[in-house]
């Protein structure tokens, strides 16, 4: 496999393509194939942007339809039937069902560009500048999102201060015994903390980049109670976990709690293409025109593919079952490696994104990807030590691939160890 262009041409930033070292050319479902016709079970989703798989043929044929029929492709935000089909849609099966009312707002193609637009607004409707954010918390790479996620890796790369984030324990980081809701109440309470009143928390409900660290509904319930109280604005980012991943479409729905703002990214096109959302409760959407912009905000073939995805699985009331069903077979099947491997691992996650949790050797987790691609499955690790081997199969599909995709795990793993 000749991966002499890439190495010669581009970046040294680039970074998957070190950790899978072919050249892809197609893929269906979780099935990729390299150009030596080598095949591959996905388990990693292009970073959770693939939840209903490579290429779902229920979402095709609407593609090729808006593509063939030379409908408007680039509209900034201006209005177009693609994207009046989208919001009537996400209304209508995803908000009202829920009884949630949001106001939308595209800022841009990427998870990071929601996070952006999100901070901005949160500060603005407040006139407060601080945020609170958490120990191993991601949120993107450009400057504001870079702010608020913490793994130093990643800050150095700024090249300039991060201001105006201040980071506190996410649920769990002291151990079971520390409730850190009420950490952070004693230091919005005590006027000599050094906390300024924030005017956002941002938080994920699992912490997918950091580790595959879940925060449990009680301590989501009581962060909520806490930012209400206090008239701090509560930002949920869904940008891995959102839409699916989690069992439900939005992650945050098992806890009964009602962010004031939510990012969106990833797998809301359904199809791969870029699109960020920020849902924005209509009292704090104070922006005014053109106050936050972005040439590639309207993006009409995701617009299509989204709203596609949204009838096809989301207007299906048997699309929680079916994730469900999943989600046993794979908790099931890393049980067992840890039940035959207790001195090496846990497990910890929510629904279709599982840790397998490597707590005596951190570079376990390295060799098991390794190991994975050797056997034909592609798999990432996370983590603040990338000690964690990040288990995220698409939602949908034959459950024959899942348990391929599951045999190569446990085969890699005893390669990994025996190695």
């Amino acid at each position: 496999m000749d991966l002499s262009v890439f190495d010669s041409m581009e970046s040294e930033v680039r970074s998957y393509i070190r950790a899978f070292p072919t050249v892809f050319d197609t893929a269906r479902g979780s099935l990729l194939t390299d150009e030596d016709g080598r095949e591959y079970v996905d388990f990693f989703c292009g970073a959770g942007t693939l939840n209903y798989g490579h290429n779902p043929a229920v979402l095709k044929s609407h593609v090729i339809d808006y593509l063939a029929g030379d409908k408007i492709q680039h509209a900034l935000d201006m209005a177009t039937g693609a994207k009046r089909q989208f919001l009537e849609r996400f209304r209508d099966v995803i908000l009202e069902p829920r009884d949630l009312d949001y106001k939308l707002q595209f800022p841009g193609p990427t998870g990071a560009n929601a996070v952006e637009a999100a901070l901005k607004l949160a500060r603005m409707a407040t006139g407060r500048s601080t945020v609170v954010a958490f120990t191993h918390g991601y949120h993107g790479l450009s400057l504001g999102a870079l702010a608020a996620t913490g793994n130093q890796w990643f800050r150095q790369a700024a090249g300039t201060s991060l201001p105006d984030v201040v980071f506190h324990p996410f649920d769990g980081y002291y151990g079971d015994d520390v409730n850190t809701i009420a950490l952070l109440r004693q230091h919005l309470e005590d006027p000599s903390s050094g906390l300024d009143l924030p005017a956002a928390v941002i938080v994920e409900t699992v912490q997918g980049e950091g580790g595959v660290n879940v925060a449990s509904n009680e301590w989501l319930r009581e962060l909520r109670e806490l930012t209400t109280e206090f008239g701090i604005l509560l930002i949920v980012d869904e940008i891995q976990i959102g839409v699916g991943r989690s069992g439900r479409f939005f992650s945050f729905e098992e806890s009964g709690i009602v962010p004031d703002i939510v990012t969106i990214s990833k797998s809301i096109s359904g199809y791969g293409f870029p699109m960020a959302l920020v849902l924005i409760r209509p009292e704090i959407d104070v922006w005014k025109p053109a106050m936050h912009t972005g040439t590639f905000r309207g993006n009409s073939i995701a617009f299509v593919s989204g709203a596609a995805a949204l009838d096809e699985f989301w207007a299906d009331p048997t699309i929680h079952e079916q994730i469900a069903s999943r989600v046993e077979l794979v908790t099931e099947r890393l049980n067992s490696i840890v039940a035959r491997y207790p001195e090496h691992f846990s497990t910890r996650g929510r629904g279709l994104l599982q840790g397998l949790v490597g707590i005596q050797d951190r570079a376990l987790a390295g060799r098991i990807s390794k190991e994975a691609f050797k056997l034909g499955l592609i798999i990432e690790t996370s983590g603040a030590f990338d000690e964690v081997v990040k288990v995220m199969p698409a939602l949908v599909g034959d459950e024959a691939t899942l348990v391929r995709g599951l045999d190569l795990l446990g085969a890699a793993v005893d390669a990994a160890l025996a190695a």
